[in-house]
């Protein structure tokens, strides 16, 4: 292959995904858009103020021996850990958290909304309060 070649093509990799990443920041910020506000509420913490939510709506699959996707969500420590993807957390930075976007049901992957719409146990959605609760926790660094 040519010098002349390589450098053409090389550029052209650079350039594709220079212009590639801003893609990926305009559809995190189109559904952050549409996240409903985090809470006002200060000193949101696990024990206090998530661990009920999750309890009324994510631990009857994400707790025991088998949870669903690897994710346990009736404890702090393996709720941060993450599951089989991964963090769904990230301590700060609610909108960018996986957990949100699932909760919210703004995942392009209706696979990944939580809880399932129509799923076995009948549980409800969770409410814009309580995705700001959540938010709120995160965004003040998930404690």
């Amino acid at each position: 292959m040519s010098t002349t070649k390589f450098i053409t093509l090389t550029l052209t990799a650079i350039f594709g995904l220079t212009f590639a990443a801003p893609g990926d920041d305009t559809k995190s910020t189109a559904s952050a858009n549409k996240l409903p506000p985090a809470s006002a509420k200060q000193g949101v913490t696990y024990a206090a103020d998530i661990k009920p939510v999750f309890d009324n709506s994510c631990v009857k699959c994400h707790s025991g021996d088998k949870p669903k996707a690897k994710l346990k969500l009736d404890n702090l420590t393996d709720a941060l850990k993450g599951g089989r993807d991964g963090k769904v957390i990230i301590a700060g930075d609610s909108a960018k958290s996986m957990l949100v976007l699932s909760v919210a049901h703004l995942t392009d992957d209706k696979d990944t909304w939580m809880p399932p719409l129509h799923n076995k146990a009948n549980i409800a959605p969770l409410t814009p309060e309580q995705i700001g609760l959540i938010r709120a926790w995160i965004d003040q660094g998930a404690k």
